[in-house]
């Protein structure tokens, strides 16, 4: 997934975060060992809420996190068994408020099925303030309701992600963290509805607007 501006590319290329224009899609990437999660500090910085510090204990309990957006409610459960640095990152911002008020900035409907969220800029050029591992990726596929990091190149995570509304192909390069468990036919309304096309055919803005209210983190 890309962050300037947002570009997403055919499914035989990378989806990017971050000024690099392309990348090949068949480099596998190797699933980080949680105990390598250290988040560093990176640019940009947008709606800075602090650098986490990652607690394995904390990390290891599991939770869903519904995301009450303009367009419905949609819910998904973490994998925090199998990427706990990513699974505690989104709930360290969640809990910080980081993504309430923001959009959903992008939709692609062709080729490639996402939804991509998690810039409070909405340019999708936006991040947290720190970076973090890839994990996950050993056999990674992308079917219909996983959810998943946008990055720009490996282990390049910051808040970036995004949910996949219909079975996607794509290069197991995008740390796959959580699965939808509700809320999957407000991804295909958003989906249905259509984009501008302002990244080219089938990839621009969602012509239904959607708007994160809130993201709420329950224990399970």
């Amino acid at each position: 997934m890309l962050r300037k501006p947002s570009t997403l590319l055919a499914a035989s290329t990378l989806l990017l975060l971050g000024t690099a224009t392309q990348a090949a899609a068949d480099n596998p990437l190797s699933a980080a060992p949680s105990a390598a999660c250290t988040y560093t500090p990176a640019v940009p910085a947008d709606n800075f809420k602090g650098i986490p510090v990652f607690d394995p204990v904390k990390a290891a309990k599991p939770y869903s996190a519904t995301l009450r957006t303009g367009q419905g409610a949609i819910t998904f459960r973490a994998l925090t068994d199998k990427a706990p640095c990513t699974t505690y990152s989104f709930k360290f911002l969640a809990q910080h408020d980081y993504f309430d008020r923001s959009h959903c900035h992008r939709l692609t409907t062709a080729r490639i099925y996402v939804l991509q969220c998690g810039d409070p800029t909405g340019t999708g050029s936006g991040g947290p303030g720190y970076s973090f591992p890839d994990e996950n990726l050993t056999g990674a596929t992308y079917p219909a309701g996983t959810v998943a990091m946008a990055n720009a190149g490996p282990n390049t995570n910051g808040s970036q992600f995004f949910f996949v509304w219909k079975d996607t192909k794509l290069s197991p390069a995008y740390t796959p963290f959580g699965k939808v468990t509700a809320g999957l036919d407000v991804l295909q309304k958003i989906a249905v509805g259509g984009e501008d096309d302002q990244n080219g055919p089938g990839d621009g803005f969602p012509t239904l607007p959607v708007n994160i209210k809130r993201v709420q983190i329950k224990s399970r």
